[in-house]
Order: structure tokens, then C-alpha cells, then sequence
């Protein structure tokens, strides 16, 4: 909820006001257009530090996601990951992390290779872990898990990123 209150202005002219100001055209882009506290959709991402900066950064990232970003758990803005990115592996993770899911959804190549180019590296895990995409009925059958895993490799190659295999245990 945002309350704007304006001299002369009714609350919600002040807030329409403020989202032109910021570019906002959408609805939906409400959450992510206002960055104090609002968060927008939110997928799984691995975290590895390589060096006391690291560990020193990621404890940054934890204690805003705690403090500032706290919405029924806690979430990592990419604006703080970006802030506090040096000495930290940052991985795309499971089918819950956001190249996986616009995999799914039938995202264009160019909207994936732009995705992909934001990670270190990027996970498959075996089909295995997501035969329940498969059950639910958001794939037609095992193949296309595994077609996907083929992509995730491909764009690897192709943007040489390292792609690494992980089994989610």
C-alpha cells in the first residue's frame, strides 16, 4: 500500500503523478516501479561467495532482504544483488529460477540469451527433479524436460557460460 500525500493534490492523483514520473504504465508494474520495499515476481537464485568480500556482500544482501524486503519471506531485489555483486558466483538455479520458468513459458531466444548473460553459470538438474512439470501438465512428457535442459546447455555454449549439472540435494 502507498499512501502519497500532496499539497493541493488528491492522494490518487499524487500516486498517478509519481508512477507517470517513473514510467509506469501498467498495473502490474506498480510493484516493481516503486522500489522502497515493493517487490515484483520473485524466483529462486544460487549464491556462492568466492572470497571474504563475498561473504561480507552476501550478508549485506541477507540483512536488506531481512530488513527492507521482508514480504512473507525474504527477498533479494536484483537492484541490491547488482549493489553488492562483487565476490559472489551468482547461479540461475532450479525450475523455480527465472530462465527455467521463461524456458516453460515459450520465452523468445533473445529474451533468453539476455536472461542468461545476468548469471556466472547456469544449472540442469536431472529430469528427474522436474517430472512433476510433466504430472501438473505444464509439459506434454519427460522429452520436453529434457529438451529443456538441451537449451540451457545450448545457451551456454552459446554465451560461454559455464552450464553445471546439480541434483538438488
Amino acid at each position: 500500500i502507498c499512501i502519497v500525500f500532496v499539497r493541493g493534490k488528491a492522494p490518487d492523483q499524487a500516486l498517478i503523478d509519481l508512477a507517470e514520473e517513473r514510467g509506469i504504465t501498467k498495473l502490474r508494474e506498480l510493484n516493481s516501479g516503486f522500489s522502497e520495499g515493493a517487490i515484483g515476481e520473485s524466483h529462486h537464485i544460487i549464491l556462492l561467495a568466492t572470497c571474504q568480500d563475498g561473504i561480507t556482500n552476501l550478508n549485506h544482501m541477507i540483512s536488506e532482504a531481512h530488513l527492507k524486503y521482508f514480504r512473507r519471506k525474504p527477498h533479494i531485489p536484483r537492484a541490491v544483488l547488482q549493489k553488492y555483486r562483487k565476490g559472489v558466483i551468482v547461479g540461475s538455479a532450479c525450475e523455480s529460477g527465472e530462465l527455467y520458468r521463461a524456458l516453460v513459458n515459450g520465452a523468445s531466444q533473445e529474451k533468453l540469451e539476455k536472461m542468461a548473460r545476468f548469471y556466472d553459470y547456469l544449472e540442469i538438474q536431472p529430469a528427474g527433479n522436474n517430472a512433476f512439470l510433466v504430472r501438473e501438465g505444464r509439459l506434454a512428457s519427460m522429452d520436453e524436460v529434457r529438451a529443456l535442459n538441451r537449451r540451457i546447455v545450448e545457451l551456454g555454449d552459446k554465451l560461454n557460460i559455464p552450464v553445471a549439472a546439480t541434483g538438488d540435494v
